[in-house]
């Protein structure tokens, strides 16, 4: 087609990695040259093997400035959280962030409740739900040297509609990173459902 840019936009399910994929031979290739096999190293090789036929990869973020997470409560007047405990939560989920493991976790009155893996946030959320705790906190964050060409974090409706069915009502996210998508929907649908969110 003559294109000179690309953006990463959607889902690939993990759960594809193991079951279910069919690479063709160029994936198959890819793949056998890497030694861990996780979004940044399979699509960072990806974006070099596009590069290769002069294809750049643009930062997922472009044309979505408004869809960037804002500072402060981008919905809900308050919460009865303390500083200390937002704090611990964003701890817990840059530090996950930093090993690799996930983008997220939801955490209890400072007892950590679920960390976001291989399984993505849907499952996670599913995960704490479970434990029925008081003051649940979830967080998103990205990694300390974050590729925003893929795997930027995202909420959208489905992300609520999990917090819901989960009960958890407080969601904490890393401001000018995290990409809400359909922000009025997503608004609109928290309000309804009492889910603070909170741009840190």
């Amino acid at each position: 087609s003559g294109a000179k840019y690309a953006i990463m936009a959607g889902q690939i399910t993990p759960k594809k990695l193991f079951k279910g994929m069919k690479p063709d031979l160029k994936a198959l290739t890819i793949l056998a040259t890497l030694k861990r096999k996780n979004a940044e190293t399979i699509f960072g090789a990806i974006a070099r093997e596009m590069s290769k036929i002069g294809v750049e990869m643009l930062d997922a973020r472009s044309f979505l400035d408004d869809s960037v997470a804002p500072k402060g409560f981008f919905c809900g007047k308050g919460w009865k959280l303390s500083a200390e405990d937002v704090e611990f939560e964003m701890h817990i989920a840059r530090e996950c962030a930093r090993l690799d493991i996930g983008q997220g976790c939801v955490v209890s009155r400072g007892s950590v409740l679920a960390v976001e893996a291989f399984e993505g946030t849907d499952k996670m959320l599913e995960r704490a739900g479970e434990f029925e705790a008081k003051d649940s906190i979830f967080a998103k964050t990205v990694k300390p040297n974050q590729d925003y060409r893929f795997d930027v974090p995202v909420i959208g409706e489905r992300t609520v509609r999990k917090l819901t069915q989960a009960g958890i009502k407080n969601v904490a996210i890393e401001a000018d990173n995290v990409i809400i998508l359909q922000k009025d929907i997503v608004k609109n649908l928290a309000e309804v459902n009492g889910i603070k969110i909170f741009g840190v």
